[in-house]
């Protein structure tokens, strides 16, 4: 009787421990049965919390690579959630994500697939990561590569950001020189940096300080961070290729796996 207890005892422990920390093996059904036994056994047997706790606290301690194979399983878990709620914003929002009169296109405008980058101006793995995206719209014609701006970095790079979508309204055309020289260039960037790249490139001064009070910048900011919350996007650089989203500056073979991937699904 003593050790029909126990064993009773030990398997509520198990199922317990698997349960507190969302441990599921085998279909479903077997799940749900399994956690009906493991209740109506403890209901049965009249089990102290305190005896079951001691009892998940030894098997844990005796199998600890238990917690890798319940972490693994979690995060597998997170991902596919993630993975499923992005399909569905992507869905909902595909022109503001891949055509948005703010946002600025280099590469190929018709370009049959597309690849958005989310990026600041003062982050160190976009400044890093413009290579790989020189390098993909080298390599790749059909690629058309979409900059959406996303200051995240404080007060200096959403003021870098103002003129350079103040820029793009002004002289698209002439964008993705801009684009190059204020993320490719050394130092901070700032209002008066981006400023005085806008005016090397040919930009009339007066218009481009007019411009930069435009609210349909304020007004894209906004729609941007919104969307960037909606992808769970909360760094930079973040691209969006094809159905997929794709979280910081992985490198030029990482991305052209997706490019390739998203022409597959065409």
């Amino acid at each position: 009787m003593k050790k029909a207890l126990l064993l009773g005892t030990t398997g509520v422990a198990v199922a317990l421990a698997m349960l507190a920390f969302g441990f599921v093996a085998g279909s479903p059904q077997v799940a749900k049965a399994g956690t009906a036994q493991a209740v109506q056994t403890a209901a049965d047997t009249k089990i102290d919390r305190t005896e079951v706790e001691g009892i998940i606290r030894d098997y844990l301690l005796k199998n600890p690579e238990v917690l890798l194979e319940v972490q693994d399983a979690l995060e597998a878990k997170q991902k596919e959630e993630q993975r499923l709620a992005a399909l569905g914003v992507i869905k909902n929002a595909k022109d503001q994500i891949f055509n948005s009169t703010f946002d600025g296109v280099v590469g190929n405008p018709n370009g049959k697939v597309t690849i958005v980058e989310f990026y600041d101006y003062n982050c160190g793995f976009c400044k890093r990561a413009i290579e790989d995206m020189r390098a993909l719209t080298k390599s790749d014609p059909d690629l058309r590569f979409v900059l959406k701006e996303f200051p995240i970095l404080g007060p200096d790079s959403q003021k870098a950001s103002v003129v350079s979508m103040a820029f793009h309204l002004m002289m698209p055309e002439k964008y993705g020189e801009f684009h190059n020289a204020l993320l490719g260039g050394q130092g901070r960037a700032t209002e008066a940096t981006a400023i005085k790249i806008a005016l090397s490139l040919g930009a009339d001064e007066a218009t481009l300080h007019e411009k930069m009070k435009d609210p349909s910048i304020t007004e894209a900011f906004t729609k941007t961070y919104d969307l960037a919350n909606k992808l769970q996007i909360t760094g930079t650089p973040s691209y969006v290729v094809g159905n997929e989203v794709v979280f910081g500056a992985l490198g030029q073979e990482v991305l052209a796996e997706k490019i390739e991937a998203a022409k597959a699904a065409l």
